[in-house]
């Protein structure tokens, strides 16, 4: 895959592909297929919406495309690369260099503050403090959060931590942003501040992200939905 000279994937080209992708759960002697050849090509600066029912495997899809689980059948292919069979030991070190990840709640570290909470995962992939607290605060006052740096979790508001929790997400520059009902946790106002805020975020880095909602109006304000029928993703 190319590359823009600061090391961001170029607009256009495919930064996630899901082919043929096959996941059964097994309950006793029961077999629940949830996921039935699922196909999905999601390019560089494309922000794709993806529906479904409650139950229909959407957080199935995402742990998949995310190297959280594998696929019983099926590829998952990152910037061009099969991932899917890789050791554990790769798909994590992928996870942590080209994948980020953003759910319903924060999931913020309580003990520490905003800014710590974005260079602990810095720091874990190799970057000095100093790199890891420039780069911090560089995106904490890019999302509005230029007077929170101090803050610890529980002083700020549910809005303002998902932020955090959306800026933590990127800030090791991943390929990829995957985000399971990121607003889903929030009243309508603070939703569409959070959902302006990430869609500002995709268009300046130019990551590919796949965002899992119920809010179909959120949804259609997205480049493109896909719905999760059957066990497969299916162009709305």
């Amino acid at each position: 895959m190319s590359e823009r000279p600061d090391g961001r994937p170029v607009d256009g080209e495919t930064a996630l592909a899901l082919r043929g992708v096959v996941k059964t759960f097994r309950q006793g002697e029961r077999s629940l297929e949830i996921l039935r050849g699922a196909e999905l090509e999601l390019k560089a600066g494309e922000l794709a919406a993806l529906v479904g029912p409650s139950g229909a495997g959407k957080s199935t899809l995402l742990h998949i495309a995310g190297l959280l689980e594998r696929p019983d059948a099926g590829e998952v292919h990152l910037a061009g690369q099969r991932a899917d069979n890789l050791s554990d030991g790769r798909r994590t070190a992928i996870r942590g260099s080209q994948i980020g990840f953003v759910y319903q709640y924060h999931h913020l570290l309580p003990e520490f503050t905003a800014l710590e909470n974005l260079m602990v995962p810095q720091r874990i992939a190799g970057l000095s403090r100093r790199q890891a607290r420039a780069r911090a605060g560089e995106l904490l006052r890019s999302v509005g959060l230029g007077e929170r740096l101090e803050h610890r979790p529980g002083r700020l508001s549910g809005g303002e931590q998902q932020r955090v929790a959306i800026a933590r997400a990127i800030v090791n520059r991943p390929r990829v942003l995957l985000a399971d009902e990121p607003t889903g946790n929030l009243d309508p106002e603070t939703a569409e501040g959070v959902f302006k805020m990430l869609v500002g975020l995709v268009r300046a880095t130019g990551l590919a992200a796949l965002v899992a909602t119920h809010n179909l109006e959120l949804a259609r304000r997205m480049d493109r939905v896909v719905a999760l029928s059957d066990g497969r993703l299916v162009p709305q």
